[in-house]
């Protein structure tokens, strides 16, 4: 077969296997997928619940799928498997013995599928899994097996202004989700996930908890909310808003809220924090720790044109339009570091304001009309041509409101 890369070179094929046990041994299934390496189109999912068996024997059972399902596809394939069990990924290379009877009988079926030359095993984390998960608890959650074959790239129906007008260009790939503008390019954006801190004690009494200190940490409540953004969060990428990547790097601003926040979500997707300055709190100056109504006894007719026309500074603070020149900056990082990928971002609710102010091209005078409720989740994309797209989204949802 001759493909990119030469007359006469293999075609290189990725599998994504994963497998899973509630309760280890308990009821378990597999998830397995097949990818093209060169465009990242999948050819090919299969998943299947096994009963009652360990998660040792369900990845395995995953791997042997996921070989047989790109065997069917081109036999003579290099073949990529990406596995999230160092365990599997280490026996399989031959650096670590295989003693549990099922498993030496799977893997003798895995290394029978494809010649060992044409077969390498790369461990990943398990965030970068997270498609052959989803398989694998699709499997178990509706104790069936899956035989998927999805179209290729390209492959949808032609669009104009319309929906499935004839002889109009198509998306070069169909990821572009219900509710966008289209795109008649393959161009990818980084995606940011706008976190909120939970609640804390100054959350509920009302002041301005700016970055000129550590500030409280999140109160038992805000802590709950953590949580249940990091239930969220997870599902990013898989049975929400599957049209983006899974989370694959987490910023936290450097307050104490905002990295105990960071820290919950990092624990569910198991990834490290990265702490960065630029999307701290605004700087309240004076105006720290003191509630709407001290600030207005204090600095009479000052606090309402801070919000309002945003380049008013408190004494010894920040404006609302300071906040926004931190946060292009923190965009041009992200865009820098490449798309097609998601990160999330824990700040606060001005730098939030500001991002999806920034985002959608808005006057910062307009930014304060924006709700940023403790723990609430805003999605904005990038692309590189300076296109964006915008969901404010406190509650899971597969809209997108058009960016600049």
């Amino acid at each position: 077969m001759s493909v990119a890369g030469g007359p006469g070179a293999r075609r290189r094929l990725i599998v994504e296997a994963d497998g899973g046990s509630r309760g280890n041994p308990g009821p378990a299934g597999y998830g397995a997928l097949v990818r093209d390496a060169r465009t990242g189109d999948v050819l090919a999912e299969r998943a299947e619940p096994l009963g009652h068996t360990t998660n040792n024997v369900a990845e395995y059972s995953g791997l042997v799928a996921g070989l047989r399902a790109a065997a069917a596809i081109d036999p003579q394939a290099q073949v990529e498997v990406r596995l999230d069990s160092r365990l599997v990924v280490e026996q399989m290379s031959g650096r670590w013995q295989i003693k549990h009877t099922e498993m030496r009988r799977l893997a003798d079926l895995a290394r029978a599928v494809l010649p060992p030359e044409q077969v390498t095993y790369t461990w990943v984390p398990r965030a970068l899994n997270a498609a052959a998960d989803s398989l694998a608890n699709e499997a178990m959650d509706t104790g069936r097996s899956i035989t998927r074959e999805p179209a290729p790239a390209g492959a949808t129906a032609a669009l104009s202004g319309e929906e499935g007008a004839p002889g109009a260009p198509v998306p070069a790939r169909g990821r572009r989700p219900s509710g966008a503008a289209p795109r008649f390019d393959d161009a990818e954006p980084v995606t940011v996930v706008l976190l909120r801190h939970g609640e804390t004690a100054m959350t509920t009494a009302g002041g301005y908890s700016g970055s000129s200190e550590p500030g409280p940490p999140l109160s038992p409540h805000g802590r709950q909310q953590a949580a249940a953004a990091a239930e969220l969060i997870e599902r990013i990428g898989r049975d929400l808003w599957g049209d983006i990547p899974y989370p694959t790097e987490i910023i936290s601003s450097p307050m104490v809220r905002t990295q105990e926040t960071a820290a919950v979500i990092a624990d569910r997707l198991g990834l490290p924090v990265r702490v960065m300055e630029l999307v701290k709190e605004a700087d309240f100056g004076d105006w720290q720790g003191l509630t709407a109504l001290q600030i207005e006894e204090r600095w009479p007719g000052v606090l309402e044109p801070w919000h309002t026309q945003a380049d008013v500074r408190p004494p010894g603070g920040e404006s609302i339009v300071d906040v926004g020149r931190r946060i292009e900056q923190v965009f041009a990082e992200l865009l820098a570091g490449g798309v097609d990928r998601t990160v999330v971002v824990v700040s606060h609710a001005v730098s939030i304001r500001a991002a999806v102010g920034v985002a959608m091209g808005a006057q910062p005078s307009s930014w304060s009309r924006l709700r940023v409720a403790p723990a609430s989740v805003s999605i904005v994309r990038l692309f590189e041509d300076g296109r964006t797209e915008v969901a404010v989204a406190g509650a899971p949802s597969e809209g997108w409101a058009r960016g600049r």
